[in-house]
């Protein structure tokens, strides 16, 4: 008798999107507004992504920090359960300890699931203010780090650009810089879908890093709309 198995569910893998949030004090006010909006809005634009590739099992981390980093998510959340916890702004700015724990917590779920290449998503508004060195470090000595997509977000016009560079650690990715709430929205969107979407593409096989940039949004808002 011929089993009936779902190919799809035999051969489904897991993607994990870590949403990594600058919550520290230099963040209040319209900045950590427009940031929990920005994800509000991205969500379902997420979730259609995430049903679009049934192939791929799409789950969300999402982590703050200020004076420590802390875990908003239980655990990777499936994205059809996903609902964006509440930002607070506070403290400093402790993007190297951040960076730790993902590289521990991407560490021990890549022993225990089957995964494809992370997808890290870093939104900063400023300059950490522990040891940033060590938190890119750790986080490229793991095999997941190393190979994840690593894409990030300036907020405001006084962002270190520098050390989000280095995380990135990919020319062809730069920093994509939110000058406005519009801004920092619409990269929200592309950030944690465009990955998702290139996750299953045969067009990206060869080169998926090649692929993300070529749909990397681009800043066209005037210089009358930079309120940051």
């Amino acid at each position: 008798m011929a089993l009936d198995l779902d190919r799809t569910a035999l051969v489904r893998r897991q993607l994990q999107v870590v949403l990594m949030l600058d919550c520290s004090g230099s963040m209040r006010g319209d900045r950590i507004a427009s940031l929990s909006y920005a994800l509000l809005t991205a969500l379902p634009d997420l979730k259609e992504a995430a049903g679009d590739n049934p192939e791929v099992d799409v789950r969300v981390r999402v982590l703050a920090f200020g004076s420590a980093p802390h875990w908003l998510t239980a655990g990777a959340v499936p994205v059809e359960e996903l609902v964006w916890p509440d930002l607070h702004a506070e403290g400093h700015t402790a993007m190297g300890a951040a960076l730790e724990m993902v590289a521990d917590t991407l560490a021990e779920d890549a022993a225990a699931t089957r995964q494809l290449p992370p997808v890290l998503v870093l939104a900063s508004d400023g300059y950490p203010t522990d040891d940033i060195g060590a938190g890119i470090r750790a986080l490229m000595a793991t095999p997941e780090g190393a190979a994840a997509t690593r894409i990030a977000i300036a907020i405001g016009s006084d962002a270190g650009l520098a050390i989000l560079n280095k995380f990135i650690a990919n020319p062809a990715l730069p920093p994509l810089r939110a000058s406005n709430a519009a801004e920092l929205a619409q990269f929200i969107r592309w950030a944690t879908t465009a990955p998702v979407k290139l996750a299953s593409s045969p067009i990206a096989s060869d080169d998926p890093m090649a692929a993300l940039a070529r749909s990397r949004p681009v800043d066209t808002s005037p210089v009358s709309d930079i309120i940051w």
